[in-house]
């Protein structure tokens, strides 16, 4: 089974407070190129923001960019986590690699 690849332009932004909405997120961004897509995950019982979201750049010199220059600075008080996103996968379980139980750490060091 194939592993979901990196979008190209499309950024994971994570550790979002929760008073940044789309408008703040964008305008944080647009400055590295054109936004073409934002989007917040809020949380469906609550309403509330859960922390994280998407930024869609038009292409992928503008996102890295945008990826080194934000990665660790701070947004309405909080540290942004940024990452190129996966693709989703419909219909298939993303599967994220994982070392084997029976792994001490003498064998990772060889």
């Amino acid at each position: 089974m194939p592993y979901p690849s990196p979008s190209n332009s499309k950024l994971f932004v994570g550790g979002l407070s929760w008073s940044v909405d789309e408008k703040s997120l964008k305008d944080a961004f647009s400055s590295f190129g054109e936004v073409t897509e934002v989007r917040i995950l809020y949380d469906k019982d609550s309403g509330r923001s859960r922390g994280f979201g998407f930024v869609c750049f038009t292409n992928q010199g503008d996102a890295t960019c945008a990826k080194d220059a934000m990665d660790g600075k701070a947004l309405l008080g909080r540290p942004l986590r940024i990452s190129c996103a996966l693709e989703k996968v419909r219909g298939a379980p993303v599967v994220i690699p994982r070392l084997s139980s029976n792994v001490d750490d003498t064998s990772l060091k060889r």
